[in-house]
C-alpha cells in the first residue's frame, strides 16, 4: 500500500509537473484511473512529505501501487541481450521482479534457479534504473538483531555498470551501504547491513501517526512516546515531523550500530546536539531519554515506568511474548495505547488475538478491540500483522 493523490482528469498533467519537478513521484509505479473514471491516482514516493504545498492539495488515498510495466519490460529486454529468450521463458517467475529501494540502492532476492545469471541480472537492473548506485542481493536475516545479509552484485561508476569481476575494482565509497532516505519530510540515516530498516513499512508508520494524533486528541496534549525497539528511529521520524505531537521521548535499542545512527538522526530531527556513538541509556535532554538498553529491563526502573502515553513494540517475532514487560511503561492514570507488529501463522491469527487480549489490562470500551490485521506475507504460511490496543485508565477498571 502506498499514498496516491486523487486528481481530476483535466488537472493531471499540471499536477504531474509539480510532483515530478520535486522528485515526489514513485519511479517504479504508474498513474492509473479511479474506479469512476473521473480522476487519476498519482503514486507518491516514500520520500514525499506528509504535508504537501497548496498546489498539491488533493485527496490522498492508500492504494496498492501499480508497477510501471515499462520499467519491468526494460530490464527484461536488457536481460535478453545477454540471456537467450528460451532461458528467460523457462525460468519464468524465478527472475527477480520484486525489489526494494533504500536511498540510491536497490535490494533484490536472487532465486537459486537463476543465481548463475546474477551478473547479467545486475547489469539489466542497473540499466533499467539509472538513478540506482548500488544493487544488493538479499540473502535473508541473521543474528540476534536480525540483520539483513546483503551482498553487492552491481554498481554504477559514472557511465559504467560494474558487475561480476569488474565489481572488484569499484572504489569503497561506491559500495557503501550507509545512505540517507527521505520519509515524511525527514531524512533518515540508515544502513540495512547494520540495523534493520525497510522502506516498505512506511504505510505502517503513517498509520501509527494517525493513531498517535487520535490519542493526542483524546488526551488534549502532546504525547510522551516510548519506542524501546527503535532501531535507527524510522517510526520516530514520522512522529517527530508532526508539530506538537511529541513532548517526551524514550528511544532505546540493543544494537549499538542502530543507536549510533539514531543519535545522528535525532540531532538532525530535534535540531540540537546529541552524543556521538552508541551511548548507554541516558537523559540527553530534559525530554529525551535515549541510548542502549534492553527493553525487557526498562519496566524494572522506577524512574521510567508509568511515564508514557504510547508504546511502540516493533519486534514482530516476539512482540506478543514481550507485551507484559512493556505495559508497565505506560501511564495508567489516563488513556494510553500500545501499537505493535507481529509475525504469526495465518492459521493461528485468532489464537494470537486471544493471547494479546489475555496479556492486556482493561481496554477502553469505546475503542476497537485489538485485532491482528494482515499487512503482507512474510513466508508461505507466516503473515506480518499489526495491531493497536487502547488501555483504560486505572480508575476506570474498578
Amino acid at each position: 500500500m502506498m499514498r496516491h493523490l486523487v486528481v481530476p482528469n483535466r488537472e493531471v498533467e499540471a499536477v504531474l509537473g509539480h510532483v515530478r519537478a520535486r522528485g515526489w513521484g514513485s519511479v517504479s509505479h504508474r498513474v492509473f484511473s479511479s474506479k469512476d473514471g473521473l480522476s487519476r491516482l498519482i503514486p507518491l514516493d516514500v520520500g514525499a512529505p506528509l504535508e504537501l504545498p497548496k498546489a498539491l492539495e488533493y485527496p490522498i488515498v492508500m492504494h496498492e501501487g501499480v508497477p510501471d510495466e515499462k520499467i519491468e519490460t526494460d530490464w527484461l529486454a536488457l536481460l535478453a541481450s545477454e540471456v537467450d529468450e528460451t532461458t528467460i521463458e523457462q525460468m519464468g517467475d524465478a527472475w527477480p521482479s520484486n525489489h526494494e529501494f533504500v536511498g540510491d540502492m536497490m535490494i533484490v532476492r536472487i532465486d537459486d534457479q537463476v543465481a548463475q545469471f546474477t551478473d547479467s541480472i545486475a547489469r539489466a537492473k542497473l540499466g533499467a534504473h539509472p538513478h540506482i548506485r548500488l544493487l544488493l542481493a538479499d540473502d535473508g536475516v541473521e543474528g540476534e538483531f536480525r540483520i539483513r545479509q546483503l551482498k553487492p552484485i552491481g554498481a554504477r561508476l559514472a557511465d559504467r555498470i560494474l558487475a561480476g569481476p569488474s565489481l572488484e575494482f569499484a572504489p569503497p565509497e561506491l559500495l557503501t551501504t550507509e545512505v540517507a532516505v527521505k520519509e515524511s519530510g525527514r531524512v533518515i540515516r540508515c544502513d540495512p547491513t547494520k540495523a534493520y530498516f525497510s522502506t516498505k513499512l512506511q504505510t505502517e508508520r503513517l498509520e501509527t501517526l494517525a493513531l498517535a494524533k487520535e490519542l493526542r486528541e483524546e488526551l488534549g496534549r502532546p504525547l510522551r512516546i516510548a519506542d524501546p525497539f527503535c532501531g535507527v528511529g524510522p517510526a520516530l521520524a514520522t512522529l517527530l515531523a508532526e508539530p506538537n505531537l511529541v513532548s517526551d521521548l524514550l528511544a532505546t535499542d540493543l544494537n549499538p550500530d542502530a543507536v549510533k545512527l539514531l543519535m545522528t538522526n535525532l540531532s538532525k530531527w530535534d535540531r540540537r546536539p546529541y552524543p556521538e556513538g552508541a551511548i548507554e541509556l541516558q537523559q540527553v535532554h530534559e525530554n529525551r531519554l535515549v541510548g542502549l538498553a534492553d527493553a525487557l529491563t526498562l519496566s524494572k526502573k522506577q524512574e521510567i515506568t508509568g511515564k508514557w502515553d504510547l508504546a511502540l513494540v516493533n519486534l514482530p517475532h516476539r512482540t506478543i511474548e514481550f507485551l507484559p514487560e512493556i505495559i508497565p511503561l505506560l501511564d495508567r492514570t489516563s488513556p494510553s495505547m500500545i501499537r505493535g507488529r507481529a509475525i504469526v501463522e495465518e492459521s493461528e491469527i485468532e489464537q494470537a488475538n486471544e493471547l494479546i487480549l489475555s496479556s492486556l489490562p482493561k481496554l477502553m470500551p469505546d475503542k476497537p478491540s485489538p485485532s491482528l490485521k494482515i499487512k503482507r506475507d512474510y513466508s508461505s504460511t507466516l503473515r506480518l500483522c499489526s495491531f493497536q490496543a487502547w488501555l483504560s485508565p486505572l480508575e476506570e477498571t474498578n
